[in-house]
């Protein structure tokens, strides 16, 4: 009974031992999850990519939403405010046809972003860098509609990848 009773407790200790480093929430000290609402201006967009801003700035909206870890401020000025600019657009030949190898079958779509996060209150800036996003394009019969197709996954990858820094705080 006794010997049990102490494996037991030792059982007890390493499974609470695991989990001593582990902590919920964000782990960005800059912003205070929770208590803080974000307002996201819509990108700017410095590139000849129609419609990319827009698309970057509602899906970063979406991610925001989605994620939790803050409000998204809709109908009043939020805490924490994110701005930025859209700088780059590149479209790169992954693969060519086996048949054909000077027609590309698949494009990489890269997009960077300079993104700025301050404090509304003091106007600290809390994050001000550049963000890449990314995502596969298969070309079709026409490169434009290729690009216009992969334009929403391009702007949610960039988005996800602002949402973790604002979330987890910039490594």
């Amino acid at each position: 009974m006794r010997i049990s009773n102490s494996l037991a407790g030792c059982a007890v200790a390493f499974l609470f031992a695991g989990c001593a480093a582990y902590h919920l929430g964000p782990v960005n000290p800059n912003v205070r999850a929770g208590r803080e609402s974000i307002e996201i201006i819509p990108f700017a967009n410095q590139t000849l990519q129609p419609r990319l801003g827009e698309a970057v700035t509602q899906a970063l909206r979406e991610r925001i939403q989605t994620d939790g870890t803050y409000r998204l401020a809709t109908s009043q000025p939020g805490d924490v405010v994110v701005t930025g600019v859209i700088i780059h657009y590149n479209r790169q030949p992954v693969s060519f046809l086996s048949s054909d190898v000077t027609t590309v079958q698949d494009y990489r779509v890269t997009t960077t972003a300079h993104v700025i996060v301050r404090d509304r209150v003091t106007g600290n800036v809390l994050l001000d860098r550049e963000v890449t996003g990314a995502t596969l394009a298969q070309t079709g019969t026409e490169l434009a509609e290729t690009e216009r197709q992969a334009l929403p996954l391009l702007a949610d990858d960039l988005a996800r990848n602002i949402t973790e820094l604002l979330a987890e705080g910039s490594w």
